[in-house]
């Protein structure tokens, strides 16, 4: 497991180092839009679609981040009182449901990808497909954390933050 350790570290942080650049770039983006409609009365065109690409790099990088530092949504004081035996299981069947999700977000938003790849987003002059990239890219690095953590789980070791 140890090359799939330093090979999700590395990714996991490289999602965050996307995720926050896109953060900044929406500041800077949105910043630049509000000054050139109110000061310059010239409103450019692309701010909009622009950071919406860029909302959802945040969320869907962050999120995939997220997955890799066990920072998701959970109910630990629920699960914390059960026997060891039962975390266990419940620890494996949301490692299984986090996998299953992951190739979801993969395979959907491929398809989408696919289906609006002719596509023009007009401000841009990109392809639609552009949208759908964070998500496919998301897809896979949950599906990889996710196994990660399973195999951490059966072998009885904690999985090393990306952050220390």
């Amino acid at each position: 497991m140890n090359w799939l350790t330093r090979l999700n570290a590395r990714l996991s942080r490289w999602a965050m180092y996307v995720a926050v650049a896109a953060l900044l770039g929406i500041t800077a983006l949105v910043l630049w839009g509000v000054v050139m409609r109110y000061v310059f009365h010239n409103a450019p065109p692309y701010v909009e679609q622009l950071a919406l690409i860029l909302v959802i790099s945040v969320a869907m990088f962050a999120a995939s981040a997220g997955v890799r530092e066990a920072g998701h949504i959970g109910m630990d004081s629920l699960v914390v009182i059960l026997p060891k035996k039962v975390q266990f299981i419940i620890g494996v069947i949301v490692g299984l449901l986090s996998i299953a999700f992951g190739v979801v977000l993969f395979a959907g938003s491929l398809q989408m990808a696919l289906a609006v790849y002719s596509n023009m987003i007009p401000t841009l002059d990109i392809s639609e497909a552009v949208r759908y990239a964070p998500c496919v890219i998301a897809g896979v690095l949950i599906v990889l954390f996710s196994i990660e953590h399973l195999i951490a789980m059966f072998t009885g070791k904690e999985v090393e933050p990306s952050w220390y």
